[in-house]
């Protein structure tokens, strides 16, 4: 049974903004899509497959947006091979939670991103490009989606990531993290230099 609309919590950082339901082509059961908007004003999404509230050790993807990667499915990155593999997984658990937040480009928007990528062309590693721009490496936080996981009375989570600074940001916003499971994507020709410099200068495991 899906949360319902009115035991959703709200507070003066996170507001809860609506529900539906989102049929998948991952599975002939329908997602719950809720939505939220930070103080920020910024808006987020949290697809929750099954029942959750009150769960432990719920299988969770927190996604940040890549519009490149996850709508136009660029190979410059390996961001929308792990969205799909991690609905495909969450499916397969039967339960789970996949947060999808607004942080375009690791923190930095999408016409930075853009920027970035022409670097990128000229030699430039994501990293440099990045610090290049005058951005650290990563700028993303996890204030919502811990937030959300709170407001989704989940007490605990199987996080599917590679990103061990996601896992302390996570942690240090009070979230329980059980598990982390691998989300491994094969590198390709494309992207293998940006998964190298994942794997070396950011600590991903890979």
């Amino acid at each position: 049974m899906a949360t319902p609309l009115d035991s959703m919590i709200s507070t003066d950082a996170l507001q809860f903004a609506g529900q539906v339901k989102m049929p998948s082509r991952y599975s002939d059961q329908d997602f719950d899509l809720h939505c939220f908007v930070d103080t920020c004003e910024s808006e987020h999404v949290a697809l929750v497959y099954g029942d959750v509230a009150g769960a432990k050790d719920v299988l969770t993807r927190v996604h940040s947006e890549c519009l490149t990667g996850d709508v136009f499915h660029s190979a410059r990155c390996d961001c929308g091979d792990q969205l799909d593999k991690a609905m495909r997984a969450i499916v397969a658990a039967g339960t789970g939670l996949l947060i999808y937040l607004r942080q375009e480009g690791r923190g930095i928007g999408l016409i930075n991103k853009i920027r970035a990528y022409r670097l990128q062309d000229r030699g430039l590693d994501t990293v440099d490009a990045n610090e290049t721009l005058g951005f650290p490496p990563d700028s993303r936080v996890y204030t919502a989606a811990a937030q959300i996981i709170d407001a989704l009375q989940v007490h605990s989570i199987r996080l599917l990531t590679n990103n061990p600074e996601k896992m302390n940001g996570l942690t240090n916003c009070g979230v329980n993290i059980a598990e982390r499971v691998p989300l491994i994507i094969p590198a390709e020709a494309d992207n293998e230099f940006y998964l190298r410099t994942k794997r070396d200068r950011l600590g991903h495991l890979l």
